[in-house]
């Protein structure tokens, strides 16, 4: 089984648990959006990796229009019941977005770099469909900077949950960044305290993985987000 088949079986299993945890954080993230992104309300938006919509859905009453790209199709089935009239979701590949050069004014992605086999690829294509000047929105878990701790995140992460590819250091997303020429306007970090066994049922970690997965989890843990906010140059 391919990549993109393990992570579409993955994800079609628990669309609807993803649709519930979001409707449950909604008011959070768009509260947070809102303070974080500034906006004029007449942006054209992108929402790269959407998942049933939850960054799309913040954005929606900010933006003149949002275009959802996510590969699942059980995920856009249940974002597209719950669309505002601005929001359109598209079937595609964040790695090759289907939009010419400079489409959007703002282009995001929302805990999805972590599920890509090239993060590298995602980052080039947003700041190619953004326009010069216009904005960037980076948010995903970030690693420890020490080697050997983020080497534990990372098995457990993928004992949890197989199509997990790699959370990212803050130091390795900066230099994503750079290598497209994009201006760090500001990053914020948040602490997300995680629940074990709902976490794993969120990723439907069930039987002799469960217990592989708890056998390696953190104590305690407690997961670091970063939100960057960046500029086209």
């Amino acid at each position: 089984m391919s990549t993109h088949d393990a992570m579409r079986a993955r994800f079609a299993a628990t669309a609807d648990r993803l649709a519930a945890l979001q409707e449950r954080r909604a008011d959070e993230l768009a509260s947070r959006i809102r303070d974080f992104v500034p906006l004029t309300g007449d942006e054209r938006a992108l929402d790269s990796g959407a998942g049933t919509g939850a960054l799309a859905f913040a954005l929606a009453p900010l933006v003149r229009e949002v275009v959802a790209v996510e590969f699942v199709p059980e995920l856009i089935e249940r974002g597209r019941a719950k669309a505002p009239p601005n929001v359109t979701f598209v079937e595609g590949d964040i790695e090759k977005l289907d939009f010419a050069r400079a489409s959007f004014d703002l282009a995001g992605t929302l805990r999805t770099l972590h599920h890509v086999p090239r993060p590298e690829l995602v980052v080039a294509e947003l700041t190619r469909v953004t326009r010069p000047g216009g904005t960037l929105l980076v948010a995903d878990q970030i690693a420890p900077n020490d080697p050997l701790a983020a080497g534990e995140l990372n098995t457990f992460e993928r004992a949890r949950d197989p199509t997990h590819t790699r959370t990212l250091a803050d130091v390795d997303l900066r230099q994503l960044f750079e290598s497209n020429s994009l201006v760090l306007l500001k990053a914020e970090f948040v602490r997300e305290q995680r629940e074990l066994d709902p976490y794993l049922d969120l990723a439907g970690c069930e039987g002799e993985q469960r217990e592989q997965a708890k056998a390696l989890a953190p104590r305690d843990y407690t997961a670091e987000l970063g939100w960057y906010l960046l500029r086209r140059a």
